[in-house]
Order: structure tokens, then C-alpha cells, then sequence
């Protein structure tokens, strides 16, 4: 059995979701140097009418360059999303030649723009549809590589969560991750992970619970609530990023220092860098900003920065306010 296999299926798991819009390759690359992350997922490439060009697959997946894994060293899976069995299944056998060493599905974006081209959660509708794509998909990609998928409780009820579970895992998902809200719950909590104590009792796959996960605390009630061990972090990781590091230490009974401001600035220093290096300078600001957002809320001093950082745009005035080296970003910016 393929090493992948084997670390799909040993030992507790903590999984980075795959934000879109947020994690990216920089936003991967800093959180899973802090820690306890066993793999990651690239935000969702949209698969509609054709085998998208290798441009397509490198630019929401550029580790796929270095051997699909981090900086330091955390597997990467590629997350394709669409409705057409037959292209995703082409698609997802074109990524494989590129160096994706597993396939993730998506089935739980609840967006009305992806949800209105039939992407996402709305296709929970369709169970039928939901076994199609897994069947194809597996299928096609190559045995060794596994295909894993990631769904919510339902579009507007979870009593069709079961059926849709079933339905992946007889396609051939080896993994579901399951985000324990329906499409219209959105993001609001609470995360029903009493549903994903069902789902893994009706399917003989690794199950990974989601959602609401924000805090040493949340993770060990929603082991009791679940039942399951293995989780993916997603907000809650984002806004605190040590929390996969605190977890994997707790649950082997151990207890690590939380990490600081004064730790954690030089990683949003180095996030910084990165973005001004790779994103355009009028758009570089804001994700600064959208990451400092979700900070403020274990660190006041992100709430302070953030405070003054507000209403600036300009690049060089961020970079002397964080004090950054301006040589370590053109040479990022070169390459």
C-alpha cells in the first residue's frame, strides 16, 4: 500500500481547509511552518467545459513546482469543484500528471455564485450525481493516488447528509471531511457535529470532523460530540496559528506554550513579504488586512495594527510600519 494510503489512515490527522479567497500558497506556506498541520488543500479550482491549461492548475497550486508539499514539507492535495463527471474526472487526471499526489472534491462551498453554475454544496441535492463524480473521478486517476472529498450536512436540511455520505464513499471518496453546517447555515454557529457522529457510522472511510473548531476547548467537545479524531481547521486556525500545533500536543497528553505576538510577528512580517512579492501592489494591503481581521481575535496587538493600517494603502508605508526588509522582497518578488 502507497505511503499516502498509509498516513491517510494512521494516527489523528489535522487538516488546513481550503479557504478560497484566503488560503493561499503564502497563507499555506506561513501556517504550516508554525506547526501540527499533517496536510493542506489548494482553494478550489472551478472545473467547467474542458481540461483546464497547466497555468490554471500552477497558479492556485504552485508547490505542485516542489514537489506538492510546503515549505515545510506538508502535503498538498488539489481541490477541483464542478458537476460534470466526465471533466472532472479528465481534469483530475491532468493534475496528477503535473504532480498532485491526491484529488479532493468539493461539495460543500456555499457561495450563490458557485452554488448558481452547480458547484459546491448545491449539489448535495444529488446524491445520484454526487456517486457519478466519485466513480469517474476514481476511475480515472491513476490507483496509487487517493480521492478524497469534502461535503457539508446538506443544501437546506441535513436529512440527506447520510445518503450523500453513502453515496461518495460507494463513488470511491477514501476520506470525506465533513463541515457540520448545511449551505444555509453559512458559517453561523453552531456546527452540528453530532451529524458527523452519523456520517461515520454509515461509511467505512477516515472521517474528518469541520467547523466551529476555534479553541483547545472546542476541538476536545467536538471529540466528544463526533466521535472521531481526525479535524480540519479552518478560521480557527487562521485567526490563531498555533492552534493545530496546541492540539497535536494535547492529545498526546502533552502541553506546549502558547505562541505569542512577539513569536508570531516575524511570520506576519514574512506574510508580508510574500504578498508584495507576488500580489499586485493594490491588492497586497487587503490581504494583509483581511488576515490581521481574523487575528484580532486572540491577539489585541493585531487589533491595534490593524487600527492603524486601516485606511493605508500605499506599500512602502506598510513596509517601514512593519519595519520590513524592502531587498528580501524584490528578491521574492524575482524569484
Amino acid at each position: 500500500m502507497p505511503s499516502l494510503f498509509r498516513q491517510m489512515n494512521s494516527g489523528m490527522q489535522i487538516a488546513l481547509a481550503p479557504m478560497e479567497g484566503l488560503v493561499d500558497e503564502i497563507l499555506r506556506d506561513v501556517l504550516t511552518r508554525v506547526g501540527g498541520v499533517d496536510w493542506c488543500v489548494t482553494e478550489f479550482i472551478r472545473v467547467s467545459d474542458r481540461v483546464l491549461p497547466q497555468s490554471s492548475f500552477r497558479k492556485l497550486a504552485p508547490e505542485l513546482d516542489s514537489g506538492a508539499v510546503t515549505r515545510a514539507g506538508t502535503p498538498l492535495r488539489v481541490q477541483l469543484l464542478g458537476s460534470d463527471p466526465a471533466c472532472l474526472a479528465d481534469n483530475a487526471a491532468y493534475a496528477c500528471t503535473l504532480g498532485a499526489p491526491a484529488i479532493d472534491l468539493n461539495f460543500g462551498c456555499p457561495a450563490k455564485t458557485v452554488n448558481k453554475s452547480r458547484g459546491g454544496a448545491v449539489l448535495l441535492k444529488e446524491p445520484e450525481l454526487l456517486h457519478t463524480i466519485l466513480r469517474e473521478v476514481r476511475r480515472t486517476v491513476p490507483a496509487h493516488i487517493p480521492v478524497t472529498a469534502k461535503m457539508r450536512l446538506g443544501f437546506d436540511s441535513p436529512d440527506g447528509a447520510l445518503d450523500c455520505a453513502r453515496a461518495l464513499t460507494a463513488g470511491g471518496a477514501q476520506q470525506l471531511v465533513v463541515h457540520a453546517r448545511t449551505k444555509l447555515d453559512g458559517y453561523k454557529p453552531p456546527a452540528h457535529w453530532e451529524w458527523v457522529a452519523r456520517v461515520r457510522d454509515v461509511v467505512d472511510v477516515p472521517v474528518y470532523a469541520n467547523g466551529d473548531i476555534w479553541s483547545l476547548a472546542d476541538w476536545r467537545r467536538c471529540r466528544e460530540v463526533s466521535g472521531v479524531d481526525d479535524i480540519m481547521l479552518g478560521r480557527g486556525l487562521v485567526s490563531r496559528p498555533d492552534l493545530a500545533r496546541q492540539i497535536g500536543a494535547a492529545r498526546s497528553g502533552r502541553a506546549v506554550p502558547e505562541m505569542g505576538w512577539d513569536e508570531f510577528r516575524p511570520l506576519l512580517v514574512d506574510f508580508w513579504q510574500q504578498a508584495r512579492g507576488k500580489i499586485a501592489p493594490r491588492y497586497a494591503p487587503g490581504r494583509l488586512k483581511q488576515w490581521l481581521a481574523l487575528l484580532m481575535r486572540n491577539y489585541p496587538e493585531a487589533a491595534a495594527l490593524f487600527a492603524e493600517l486601516r485606511r493605508e494603502n500605499d506599500c512602502a508605508r506598510i513596509d517601514a510600519l512593519l519595519g520590513v526588509d524592502t531587498t528580501a522582497i524584490r528578491l521574492v518578488a524575482l524569484g
